[in-house]
């Protein structure tokens, strides 16, 4: 079956400075679950100017401790991947992340997108989608894709929380033109 969730925002901060703060945005102490970030491999395209970008995530185990009796669900840390290409030209940077934990059981893929926003030049959209299916858990199939879908529109409202926080902590108020 499956589980979707789609989140918009508009950060009324340039580009720049979004996908700066996007970038430092974890570990912070607003999201304790997020232990690490590390750039596993950075790489720019000569001819495009895209910095290609792989990051590797450890984050803690937030599955409920009622449904971690179930042996495969009793791990301590998820791993996280992300890669992002970030076009300076044209002011856009696309994300794709997905779980490296569970993948037997779990699809978990986020795409994002972070670009100039049409409204104003010197603000930034951010489009996001994401995507968890569970399989091969029987009847927990359905329980564990209930729990996965709150968590991440959870998620993704406490990640905008943090980056309007860090945005204006780092830049200032925000533009209002």
């Amino acid at each position: 079956m499956g589980v979707t969730v789609d989140v918009r925002q508009v950060y009324k901060y340039p580009f720049e400075q979004v996908v700066a703060s996007f970038l430092r945005k974890y570990p912070n102490p607003m999201d304790k679950n997020v232990i690490s970030v590390k750039i596993v491999e950075e790489k720019r395209d000569e001819s495009t100017g895209v910095i290609y970008r792989k990051r590797i995530a450890i984050c803690q185990n937030v599955v409920p401790e009622i449904l971690r009796k179930v042996s495969i669900l009793r791990v301590p840390n998820i791993q996280l991947e992300e890669e992002s290409w970030l076009n300076p030209q044209e002011r856009n940077m696309a994300i794709r992340s997905h779980c490296l934990t569970w993948t037997q059981y779990a699809s978990m893929k986020e795409e994002s997108v972070f670009q100039e926003s049409v409204e104003n030049p010197n603000w930034t959209e951010f489009i996001q989608r994401g995507r968890i299916s569970i399989t091969g858990v029987g009847f927990l199939n359905y329980i564990l894709e209930t729990f996965a879908s709150t968590f991440l529109r959870q998620g993704a409202q406490k990640g905008i929380r943090i980056m309007e926080m860090l945005l204006k902590e780092q830049c200032g108020s925000p533009l209002t033109e």
